[in-house]
């Protein structure tokens, strides 16, 4: 594994929960979360867009049609993450959403490796590997279970199973969203122009989505005349998604999908930590608690049992 890659990942992954955070910002001024997630992947796409250009990559759009159709598809990975997102970091608090993210993710990135679905190089899970997932897991049963407080554990999982449910299917899309571009970019031969494309397709699904939404639920329209509320980072969401996606779907060919994801775990997971402790960008503070610790330890142990194994 290139000693770059570590740093590089953990970073990456500490921006999901900016990104998380921020979206909550813009649903809140916009009263409404799906116009908030079309928005924020219109600046990501916006952005990837330009980075294309100033590339001069943008012939490599021409090759979209030679692409088999489920290459262009990863980009609703991010429509579903981004949403999850929005709905969820305020319900169970970051550390809880983010351990449940981690979960889905790590599940499905070692099942991707060892069946070497979508493309990937087939890795055989080990028991090293297995070891780590298992760690995983517990970890961030530990978090979900020292947030819901001990014996009151079945009722929250009980009143809270649809999102806990929507939180590992959230997870567990992003590797897969990572393997799918993975293929684009071998189509296109442009990394960012495959990272723009994959934005273009968040960006359509998710304003099918808001249309639907406002056709059949009657729901009142975005405000987005209440923008001036946001503070400057909540328009940070698409651009950190856009790092996210592109330097996952790069590395996932190079390292695997498990070791990648489980980097950006880690990340992920210490960012969580920090905006539940200190009330980081406008979310609720949460006391972290001995169990909660040692959940996360838990957690991150088997994250550094997969990426050495």
């Amino acid at each position: 594994m290139e000693t770059i890659a570590i740093p590089l990942l953990l970073l990456v992954g500490s921006l999901l929960a900016v990104q998380a955070a921020a979206n909550v910002q813009l649903s809140t001024a916009m009263a409404s979360p799906v116009g908030a997630s079309a928005l924020q992947l219109a600046i990501g796409a916006t952005l990837l867009l330009a980075l294309t250009a100033v590339a001069g990559a943008l012939t490599a759009f021409e090759l979209l049609d030679r692409a088999e159709p489920w290459h262009l598809l990863g980009g609703l990975g991010s429509a579903v993450y981004i949403t999850a997102g929005i709905l969820l970091f305020p319900r169970l608090g970051a550390l809880v959403a983010v351990g449940l993210f981690i979960a889905g993710q790590m599940l499905a990135s070692l099942l991707l490796d060892g069946f070497g679905w979508l493309g990937l190089a087939r890795e055989p899970v080990g028991v090293v590997a297995a070891l780590g997932a298992a760690g995983v897991v517990l970890g961030a049963g530990l978090i979900v279970r020292a947030q819901a407080g001990g014996g009151a554990l079945e009722r929250a999982v009980r009143d809270r199973i649809a999102w806990i449910g929507l939180a590992l299917l959230a997870g567990a899309v992003l590797p897969v969203q990572g393997a799918i571009n993975a293929r684009l970019r071998t189509d296109l031969d442009a990394p960012v122009a495959a990272g723009a494309f994959s934005f273009l397709v968040a960006t359509a699904a998710m304003t099918l989505a808001l249309a639907a939404y406002l056709t059949f639920a009657h729901a009142p329209r975005p405000q987005l005349g209440r923008a001036r509320q946001i503070p400057w980072w909540g328009w940070l969401g698409g651009a950190c998604g856009a790092v996210y996606v592109t330097s996952v779907f790069l590395l996932i060919p190079e390292i695997g999908a498990a070791p990648t994801v489980a980097l950006t775990v880690a990340g992920q997971q210490l960012a969580a930590v920090l905006v539940d402790r200190y009330g980081l960008l406008r979310l609720a503070r949460r006391p972290i608690s001995r169990r909660r610790i040692l959940g996360v330890a838990v957690l991150l142990t088997g994250v550094a049992l997969i990426t050495l194994s």
